[in-house]
């Protein structure tokens, strides 16, 4: 599936900041099973530094420095991206949970992409007694570990509600379990705490959903803006496997990653400092969406033009 990404998250501030530091992750990059054909990333007002780097889990990231004074900040993407379907893996399939503990913790691998660095607690996501407890209850003994890891999203959907009123940025994961509410942000927390209680390895994602869905399909929660799912390591022969809480669905052709951590702190699209004082607001807009016929297809990366 070919997409089209246009999406612009937009501040506006109650008095002038003098000074801002901005990092942001907002640029998608190539991935098993995605392609980036062409992206254009801009901000306002401009900024007198500007550096790219890829951090430890191969995030894009761009830090800018603004020492304008402003009343509005604003990043606008547009990309275009082929997305392929993973191999289908049934969920009964492949290693029983203990096993995939037990290669886990024994791994020896230290890049960005190993299990290991998704086992323990991090910034946003503490261990929790209840959500471990109520994660257990998916892992029966000799359980596949996908099969465990798809019925825990598919609890986790059932029974909690999606209220983008009930949390925040900063609601810890359990706050939000108590709740049994919340948004994707949360969702992805509360599977993350529940299966690293276990001792298995599980990563926050941050990326995009498909606008609009096929014809006879519901629109997916969090196409709005930028979404959050999770991705669960199954043991070597399967790797990671994307598992997304807030619609019940596993990952294939209508999600784009933009970043993957630990949390989401890691992943945040925007972070950094300001200097100012008073309110401040945030818009996002954000629209995916799939090229359906040969002509779109053949255009070229320059046809993107402009963010605007």
């Amino acid at each position: 599936m070919k997409y089209d990404i246009h999406q612009s998250t937009a501040y506006s501030y109650a008095s002038a900041v003098p000074v801002a530091r901005h990092v942001v992750r907002m640029v998608p990059v190539e991935r098993a099973n995605q392609r980036v054909v062409a992206s254009h990333f801009a901000v306002e007002p401009e900024p007198v530094e500007w550096t790219e780097t890829r951090d430890f889990f191969g995030n894009k990231v761009v830090h800018i420095r603004i020492e304008t004074p402003h009343r509005s900040f604003t990043v606008k993407t547009r990309a275009r991206v082929e997305v392929e379907a993973p191999p289908e893996v049934p969920p009964g399939s492949g290693p029983s949970w203990e096993e995939t503990r037990e290669a886990a913790n024994g791994s020896t691998d230290l890049s960005g992409h190993s299990p290991a660095h998704f086992l323990f607690p991090s910034p946003a996501v503490a261990l929790s007694t209840p959500i471990t407890a109520w994660a257990a209850e998916s892992f029966p003994p000799g359980r596949p570990m996908l099969a465990g890891a798809v019925d825990l999203m598919n609890r986790l959907y059932a029974d909690f509600t999606y209220d983008p009123r009930a949390t925040d940025v900063s609601t810890p994961a359990l706050t939000a379990f108590e709740l049994r509410a919340g948004v994707c942000q949360d969702f992805a927390h509360i599977m993350i705490a529940g299966l690293r209680g276990l001792g298995l390895p599980a990563a926050y994602v941050s990326g995009f959903l498909r606008t609009e869905p096929p014809p006879g399909k519901e629109r997916l929660q969090g196409a709005d803006a930028t979404h959050a799912w999770v991705s669960v390591w199954c043991g070597e022969a399967i790797g990671w496997q994307g598992l997304d809480p807030t619609n019940a669905l596993r990952v294939a052709t209508d999600h784009v990653v933009l970043a993957v951590g630990r949390d989401y702190t890691d992943v945040a699209p925007i972070g950094g400092v300001i200097f100012g004082s008073g309110k401040q607001k945030l818009k996002v807009e954000v629209d995916v969406i799939p090229m359906l016929d040969e002509a779109s297809a053949r255009k070229e990366p320059g046809d993107l033009g402009s963010p605007g």
